[in-house]
């Protein structure tokens, strides 16, 4: 019998970290990707080959969304599917920054079914399944949810402008940043931090493990108008996230200006 998903994508994940670390702080092959979509590394393609051929082969039938796999629309025919950034993070990696994670997902139905989200460098593996409740190291985690006057909300300094928020005033929050994007999910799961946000367009595989994660840890994702996140879209792209405790991500939201630009 298979084992479960969510146990394959933790196997996977540790495996990825196995592979990366052997990378980390050794000057490795940095290219740029065409049409300004940042950097890849030899330990990105190395991971997304291993990743590739493991998954698959596990699972042939499960379609396959990673960023450093060119894009395939017989995914969008399969029932599930993994959604894989090999890296979240690879300017943090190139740095020889701590903050780079592994983000491996299922969906179904547009949904995240199954996710794990491995730090390597901090030993932190983060896993959730639908309906499961969300863990750390195999202890449980719960997003926190305070008033907004006491939130600290993980976001790239452009989402805290002025011109996204409605008449022009930022609300009471503290800030702060981390490089991955699924690191913040995480971060926010487990309330070391009480919400993220992006405000422009945001791939699939930088989102997917992480929106499961917060979601099964008890707080609320959305897009930045509100709506419900789908994956396995025909552009892998969602419009922003936002994440947070239901009060926090209610105030949040209201507070945000509909009609702005994306950041």
């Amino acid at each position: 019998m298979p084992e479960p998903d969510l146990a394959l994508l933790v196997q996977a994940a540790r495996q990825s970290g196995d592979i990366a670390k052997r990378y980390f702080q050794q000057n490795p092959d940095v290219t740029d990707k065409p049409h300004g979509a940042g950097p890849v590394t030899a330990a990105d393609l190395a991971v997304n080959a291993m990743l590739e051929n493991f998954l698959q082969a596990e699972r042939p039938e499960y379609g396959w969304l990673s960023e450093e796999t060119e894009d395939n629309a017989a995914r969008l025919e399969t029932e599930r599917q993994f959604i894989i950034d090999p890296i979240d993070g690879t300017r943090a990696f190139i740095e020889g920054s701590k903050d780079w994670a592994h983000s491996l997902a299922v969906t179904e139905n547009g949904k995240p079914v199954a996710a794990a989200i491995y730090l390597p460098m901090r030993d932190m593996m983060f896993a959730a399944e639908i309906g499961g409740g969300a863990t750390l190291n195999d202890a449980s985690i719960h997003a926190s949810d305070p008033p907004i006057d006491d939130a600290t909300i993980l976001g790239a300094r452009p989402n805290f402008d002025a011109r996204f928020w409605k008449d022009g005033t930022l609300p009471p929050i503290k800030r702060a940043f981390r490089s991955s994007l699924a690191y913040r999910l995480c971060l926010a799961a487990e309330g070391s931090f009480d919400g993220m946000i992006t405000l422009r367009p945001s791939w699939e595989w930088d989102i997917a493990a992480g929106a499961l994660i917060v979601q099964e840890a008890g707080a609320t994702i959305s897009d930045q108008h509100g709506a419900p996140l789908r994956f396995n879209n025909t552009h892998p792209q969602v419009p922003g996230v936002l994440a947070a405790g239901p009060r926090l991500h209610g105030d949040l939201l209201a507070r945000l200006e509909p009609s702005a630009p994306k950041a």
